[in-house]
């Protein structure tokens, strides 16, 4: 198929596009110009390629999960290794390209927010390699539950807000870096960490990270001799997914599969599955899926990954959506903590909470095909930073079971 989205005003069909107030339009103007400017620049493009290499430790490998096809049967699962990147995840590779961009645009602050604490971590990391100072805004709640990424941010320089507002969550922490761009616009630079927010940051972010899908064109024909049949990544705004998701998208042999956090299912309202229960509204500056209630208000949300507790999704996705060209899952808690158990004691990776919900669908879904079907997990992340929740569950689950004894 033909794709050629977003148009110039960054819309990818009814979706996307540019919804801010009239003080931020100034800085998304310069923003877009110079992206522009510089994303096609040979020299800029030869730096960022180097830092790829050099710094972020790129191409990262696709390893095939023998052990784990035999075992679960079916089709051969095969996970891209993003996990292997320096700092532990694919939030490095668009962190390195904004922050080429900051330098070149002359500023001298970055800001970010975070969920997770990866995209925090990435964000101060490429500050101090480009001697800038860093600011993090992070929900109260994620800092509580991602303290080892929030301490490795402190390392790095950077400061951390936290945000007591709201959810205390990711939602909020975007809210705040917005509010700061618009204070020091000046010499701030605003490193967003998914492909949501107002235009251009959903492609710019999609465009950095399409280094991830460049690398698996080349690498799984010298696996395996032809494309994957299948492509999974989990998805809370989206940014692993598109990484992983861009080059084949004119490639209709490829089914493309994002996985949502399902939560404690959907019918019990704790979930952050935006594609598959949510609808059609505008969030941080976007237009979008998002969860929402008959009056617009935006819904809470839950997932036991932080960086998938997000009530939206990446304009991108609504329209990969909308057109059938990618389809949309979930994945409970209880699922993807049993994906993570697996994948650990079976390949000997330990994986992120967020990847984990890709890993479980692709369990699912390769039982039900033969073993000459290929399924390509995006592991996007390594999971460090999530054991205190997976030790703090298996406790809570011990108790209940020793309870019931």
């Amino acid at each position: 198929m033909e794709y050629n989205f977003p148009d110039k005003e960054g819309h990818f069909g009814p979706y996307g596009g540019s919804f801010a107030s009239e003080t931020l339009m100034p800085a998304l103007n310069e923003l877009r110009e110079a992206y522009e400017k510089y994303k096609n620049d040979p020299d800029f493009i030869q730096e960022f390629r180097y830092e790829l290499e050099h710094f972020v430790g790129r191409p990262s490998p696709i390893y095939w999960c023998k052990r784990l096809s035999k075992e679960n049967g079916g089709a051969q699962i095969f996970l891209k290794r993003e996990d292997l990147n320096h700092t532990g995840a694919h939030k490095i590779n668009n962190t390195i390209g904004q922050g080429l961009l900051a330098k070149r645009m002359g500023k001298t602050r970055i800001i970010a927010e975070t969920g997770a604490g990866q995209h925090g971590v990435a964000a101060a990391t490429v500050a101090a390699r480009l001697g800038m100072e860093c600011v993090v805004y992070m929900g109260a709640d994620d800092i509580e539950r991602q303290m080892a990424n929030v301490n490795r941010m402190h390392l790095l320089g950077a400061r951390v807000e936290p945000v007591t507002s709201g959810s205390r969550t990711l939602k909020d922490a975007l809210n705040e870096a917005m509010r700061d761009w618009i204070t020091n616009v000046d010499n701030t630079f605003y490193i967003i960490g998914t492909v949501a927010g107002p235009h251009p940051y959903p492609t710019m972010v999609r465009d950095f990270n399409s280094v991830v899908s460049q690398e698996c064109q080349v690498q799984m024909p010298k696996l395996i001799g032809k494309d994957p049949d299948y492509v999974i990544a989990c998805v809370g705004g989206g940014s692993n997914a598109m990484g992983i998701f861009y080059n084949y998208i004119p490639k209709d042999n490829v089914k493309l599969i994002g996985v949502e956090a399902n939560g404690l299912g959907l019918s019990s309202g704790k979930h952050a599955a935006s594609i598959q229960a949510g609808s059609p509204g505008v969030l941080h500056g976007n237009r979008t899926y998002i969860m929402q209630d008959e009056h617009g208000q935006i819904l809470p949300t839950h997932s036991i990954s932080a960086g998938l507790d997000y009530p939206g999704v990446g304009p991108e996705h609504a329209y990969l959506h909308d057109i059938g060209r990618a389809q949309y899952v979930g994945v409970e808690d209880h699922e993807a903590l049993a994906a993570f158990h697996k994948l650990c004691r079976i390949e000997g990776i330990i994986p992120a909470l967020e990847s984990s919900h890709a890993v479980a669908y692709a369990l699912k879904l390769a039982k039900k095909l033969p073993p000459d079907k290929n399924i390509l997990v995006n592991l996007s992340g390594r999971g460090d930073k999530d054991l205190h929740i997976v030790f703090e569950h298996m406790k809570e689950t011990k108790e209940q079971t020793h309870g019931k004894d």
